[in-house]
C-alpha cells in the first residue's frame, strides 16, 4: 500500500464546509429564516474561494489538473465495466464531471436565492421554482456523488472518504495510478 498526498487542507475544509453548510439549508434551517439567506451566502462565498482555489492552488485542486476529455471519461466507464483496477491520485475524470457539476449547480442556487431576496425579483414565481428545482438537482447529484465515492472505494480498495478527511490516498499496491 502506498501513501500519496493529494487533498491540500483547503479543499477538505471546503468539501465538509460545504456539506455542512448545504446539508443545514436544504434539511434543517426554516427556507424563510435569515439564517438560510446568510447561510447560502456562506455557501456563495465558499463557492467563489473555491474557484478562486480551482485557479491558483495546489496542483490537485486545480481545475485544469482534473479537467476530463471525453476520452477519459470513456476510458474510466470502460475500466468500471471492464472490472479494471485503476485509480487517479486526484479526481476521476466522472469525478472531475461531478465537481463542475456541483459547483454550478451551487453559484446557480446561490444566484436564484439572492435573486428572490432583490426588489426585482421579490415574489417572483419562476425565481422561486428554478431554486426549488436546483435544490432538488442537488440533492440528486450528491446522492449520486455519495454512491459513486461508495462504489468506486469498494471497487478500488482505496477508502475515498477518508482520504478527504486526512488528505491521503492509501492505494493498494497492485493498482495502477492514472496521472
Amino acid at each position: 500500500m502506498t501513501q500519496h498526498k493529494v487533498w491540500d487542507p483547503f479543499v477538505r475544509l471546503f468539501h465538509w464546509s460545504l456539506v455542512g453548510l448545504f446539508t443545514a439549508n436544504a434539511l434543517i434551517v426554516d427556507d424563510d429564516s435569515r439564517v438560510h439567506e446568510w447561510i447560502g451566502y456562506a455557501v456563495a462565498a465558499l463557492v467563489a474561494l473555491r474557484i478562486l482555489w480551482g485557479l491558483v492552488g495546489p496542483r490537485h485542486a486545480r481545475f485544469a489538473a482534473f479537467a476530463p476529455k471525453q476520452s477519459d471519461v470513456i476510458e474510466q466507464i470502460t475500466d468500471i465495466a471492464t472490472r479494471r483496477r485503476r485509480t487517479y491520485l486526484g479526481h476521476t475524470p466522472l469525478g472531475a464531471l461531478m465537481i463542475f457539476n456541483l459547483i454550478l449547480t451551487m453559484l446557480a442556487i446561490c444566484a436564484s436565492g439572492y435573486m428572490m431576496t432583490s426588489d426585482a425579483f421579490w415574489g417572483v414565481e419562476w425565481v422561486e421554482e428554478v431554486h426549488e428545482i436546483l435544490v432538488t438537482w442537488a440533492e440528486i447529484s450528491i446522492l449520486a456523488h455519495i454512491v459513486a465515492v461508495l462504489y468506486e472505494s469498494h471497487r478500488t480498495g482505496i477508502n475515498l472518504p477518508r482520504a478527504m478527511v486526512t488528505g491521503t490516498k492509501r492505494v493498494p499496491d497492485d493498482i495502477r495510478i492514472v496521472e
